[in-house]
């Protein structure tokens, strides 16, 4: 585990990538190289100039390392001051998720239940699954949680349908770093690299009008520490449909408070390479020490958090469009969310031994959560994505415009398909005024009598179209998702969607 997630200083490669972009307008390399120095050294406006743009620079690369960090504790500080917080409370989205939650692409065609849980903090947890949940244990990397299930198979992060429960439920004991005690045998073990544990839960719905199955099927989740089933805390699942929310991380020098308060929760080894713990120290970001930065400081951090957000951008939305293999169809604007990443979902380029950072920070300023059913490609099981930023003519999706998509007859989703909008600036649910942000096949749009469906993406609907429609917000970009739930088998070896058989338009602009 050390091993594989071993990141070493690529400061200047990323910075090569993401800075000319930036400064477009006002390069400021020229400066920078030629700072004057006087008989062989600095002057003392030189000094400060250099001390200032390397504080900026390691500033920015700690902030897009960081990333998966700052995600998920922007979900858990986001989560914990509206619902509370402790191993006993798992909200619940038990109405569907609206775009009142903030957080980077969320799904409201499912019911979502997520909670945060400190392994550091209360001890080795057990948690009682039901059983027909889709979900995952991640650490605050969003790196699944790795284990040993009876019999000796492997097991990374999974619960539930791609768990080794199979879908039917049990005991999981998630065990902190370095824990050597004892284990029951009745249960599954998850270990952690990080005190703090992801738990995120989707249950299934057959009736938007009827929720009351999945929502009584996660409140039979149980978790309490190992050994005090007794005497732990009774559980609680407040509704967390509807109530404001914001668990989107900062994009300003706050983010590396929240950075640090992650670093004091672990042990020291959770950020396992000396080099990155040197970044950021760097910055005054020691484990057990104060921080507290003077005011030219936090300006400088303020500068580099806002301008590092940016880069992220830059990478999701344009530089992956030059990716290969980041395209589903070469001949359409449609990308594959998972960015090629490798299938043991660290990164890293095996081939070239090296970790994709780019990849990594275009996945994580869109998406959260990772493990290995998210990229199943079990045919019936799981989902398959496909994420859009562009139309058709390779212009970005903006909220003032008129578009159409067609999906062609046959789309190959055994449990349901949907579209949803994301505002681009977040990566969450597009707040546009509808119930929720998304449209799909349970919503029963109207098809073509080719039996393809059409959907209008715009700010009103086109005569005769309400019920394919989707409100766009003028002054907001966006981009949207499908998502296919159980992908369809039409034969083994000819998969529609893996085969790529079937193929939806790109989105047009409206005639």
């Amino acid at each position: 585990m050390k091993r594989e997630y071993h990141i070493f200083v690529l400061a200047s490669a990323l910075l090569l990538c993401a800075v000319p972009v930036a400064f477009a307008q006002e390069p400021n390399f020229d400066k920078l190289a030629n700072v004057p120095f006087n008989e062989n050294y600095p002057t003392k406006e030189t000094t400060q100039t250099l001390r200032d743009e390397l504080l900026f620079q390691r500033a920015t690369q700690v902030y897009l390392w960081a990333l998966p960090i700052l995600n998920t504790m922007g979900m858990k500080e986001g989560s914990e001051k509206v619902f509370g917080a402790g191993y006993n409370v798992l909200p619940t989205w038990k109405q569907r998720l609206d775009a009142k939650t903030i957080v980077t692409t969320p799904n409201s065609d499912v019911i979502y239940a997520m909670s945060y849980l400190d392994v550091g903090k209360d001890g080795p947890l057990v948690v009682e699954v039901p059983g027909l949940i889709q979900g995952m244990f991640d650490d605050f990397y969003q790196r699944p949680l790795q284990g040993v299930a009876p019999g000796g198979t492997p097991w990374s992060g999974d619960v539930g349908f791609f768990g080794p429960d199979k879908g039917k439920g049990g005991k999981f004991l998630l065990l902190p770093p370095g824990y050597s005690g004892p284990i029951p045998s009745d249960t599954f073990v998850y270990r952690s690299a990080t005190n703090n544990i992801f738990l995120f839960w989707r249950a299934f719905y057959k009736d938007a009008s009827d929720l009351g199955p999945p929502d009584k099927l996660i409140a039979e989740t149980k978790v309490y520490p190992l050994g005090k089933e007794d005497s732990a805390k009774p559980m609680e699942f407040p509704d967390a449909s509807a109530k404001p929310a914001n668990m989107i991380w900062p994009q300003d020098a706050s983010a590396f408070e929240v950075l640090k308060r992650f670093i004091d929760s672990e042990p020291v080894n959770a950020v396992p390479d000396a080099d990155w713990r040197g970044m950021l120290a760097a910055l005054g970001i020691v484990k057990g020490k104060p921080f507290n930065p003077n005011p030219h400081t936090r300006e400088i951090l303020d500068k580099a958090a806002k301008t590092a957000w940016k880069m992220s951008k830059v990478i999701a939305y344009e530089d992956t469009q030059t990716w290969a293999g980041a395209h589903v169809f070469p001949d359409r604007q449609w990308l594959d969310p998972n960015l090629d990443m490798a299938l043991d979902l660290t990164w890293m380029r095996t081939a070239d031994n090296y970790r994709d950072l780019d990849a990594r920070i275009a996945f994580f300023t869109c998406y959260y959560s990772i493990s290995p059913g998210m990229i199943s490609r079990v045919p019936g099981l799981g989902a398959r994505y496909m994420v859009a930023f562009k139309d058709a003519d390779g212009d970005p999706l903006l909220g003032g415009k008129h578009y159409r998509l067609n999906l062609p007859k046959g789309i190959p989703a055994e449990r349901f398909w949907s579209l949803t909008l994301y505002d681009a600036e977040q990566a969450s649910g597009l707040a546009n005024g509808q119930p929720f942000p998304s449209l799909g096949s349970r919503d029963n749009p109207v098809a073509n009598a080719d039996g393809s469906v059409d959907i209008y993406l715009a700010p009103a609907a086109p005569k005769g179209q309400e019920k394919n429609w989707m409100r766009t917000v003028p002054g907001k970009g966006y981009f949207t998702i499908i998502r296919l739930y159980g992908p369809t088998e039409a034969a083994f070896s000819g998969w529609p969607w893996f085969d790529k058989n079937w193929k939806p338009g790109d989105i047009e602009k409206a005639k």
